[in-house]
């Protein structure tokens, strides 16, 4: 898709961009390196960072897989989620859950 810069400009952009995303890691690595302790209220609230990613990265494509909010029975992705979840609350192995997940959505979307 063109755009109405140069590519100088972009390569410009994108150069910057990871320059200072970089610099942002490496601000939290060289803070940590240079205090002895972490305080409290800052390690329980990374206890919580895992979790947030983990949900900003998996609920998104299950309840809107077109864009728009899609909760029913409909929704492939969101049914072999579900079982997957179900999955991992009672096996609590990986495994299980991605077999039940990935078959799920397979038999869901090839043969349904």
């Amino acid at each position: 898709m063109p755009t109405g810069y140069d590519s100088a400009t972009v390569w410009l952009v994108i150069a910057l961009a990871g320059v200072l995303t970089f610099a942002i890691r490496g601000s939290f690595i060289y803070l940590f390196g240079r205090i002895d302790d972490v305080p409290p209220a800052v390690e329980s609230a990374l206890e919580y960072v895992p979790a947030a990613v983990f949900a900003a990265l998996v609920f998104p494509p299950l309840l809107a897989p077109a864009g728009d909010l899609a909760v029913s029975v409909g929704n492939e992705k969101l049914v072999a989620g579900a079982l997957a979840a179900l999955a991992a609350w009672y096996t609590e192995r990986v495994l299980a859950t991605i077999l039940v997940g990935m078959g799920a959505l397979w038999v869901l979307r090839f043969v349904v």
